[in-house]
C-alpha cells in the first residue's frame, strides 16, 4: 500500500538572522516579504552567505527595498555575471500593507528593519519589522536582562547534577 502524502505545513528553514535589531530596536508589528533575487544569490543563500546586521528597508515609490543586506558570491560563479554583493533588493509585498507601512513610518521614530531570510514553499522570504529605536538605558536594561536569565540557566544547570 502506498503512502499517504505528508499535508503537514511546510517547514520553513532560517537562513541568516539580524541579532543586532533586538538589541537597537523595539519591535512593533512583524510582515512577511518576498525578495527579488537573481540566480547567483539565491545559490550563494543555500550555502549560507548572507549578512543582515547592517541591513534597512526604504519605501521609494511605493516598493519597498533591502539596502545594506550583504549576499557574497561563490568562488565558481559564473564568469558571464558581474555579481554585486550589496545590489539592492525589492521586497515583494501587496500594496495595502506597503500603503499601510508608509503611513507608520512617516511618523517620527520608526523604522523599517529586516529581522531574517528563510524559505518558504521554496521561495525566499524576508522578515520585516517596524520598529522603534532603542535609547541608550533600554539597551543597558537590555544587557542586564540577558546576563540575569544567563546567570538563572548557569545556577540551575549547576544544581540539577
Amino acid at each position: 500500500m502506498a503512502k499517504k502524502p505528508d499535508t503537514a505545513a511546510p517547514k520553513q528553514t532560517r537562513i541568516a538572522d539580524n541579532k543586532k535589531a533586538a538589541y537597537n530596536y523595539f519591535f512593533e508589528e512583524r510582515f512577511e516579504a518576498g525578495m527579488v533575487l537573481e540566480g547567483w544569490e539565491v545559490k550563494s543563500l543555500r550555502e549560507g552567505k548572507v549578512q543582515l546586521t547592517d541591513g534597512y528597508v526604504v519605501i521609494r515609490n511605493g516598493e519597498l527595498f533591502v539596502i545594506g543586506c550583504q549576499i557574497n558570491p561563490l568562488g565558481t560563479a559564473s564568469t558571464h555575471v558581474s555579481p554585486d554583493k550589496v545590489r539592492t533588493k525589492k521586497l515583494l509585498m501587496h500594496k495595502e500593507e506597503i500603503k499601510r507601512l508608509i503611513g507608520k513610518v512617516e511618523q517620527k521614530g520608526y523604522t523599517l528593519v529586516p529581522l531574517n531570510l528563510h524559505w518558504k514553499a521554496g521561495r525566499v522570504k524576508c522578515e520585516v519589522a517596524l520598529a522603534k529605536g532603542k535609547a541608550e538605558h533600554d539597551k543597558r536594561d537590555t544587557i542586564k536582562d540577558r546576563e540575569g536569565k544567563r546567570e538563572v540557566e548557569r545556577v540551575m544547570k549547576t544544581r540539577n547534577r
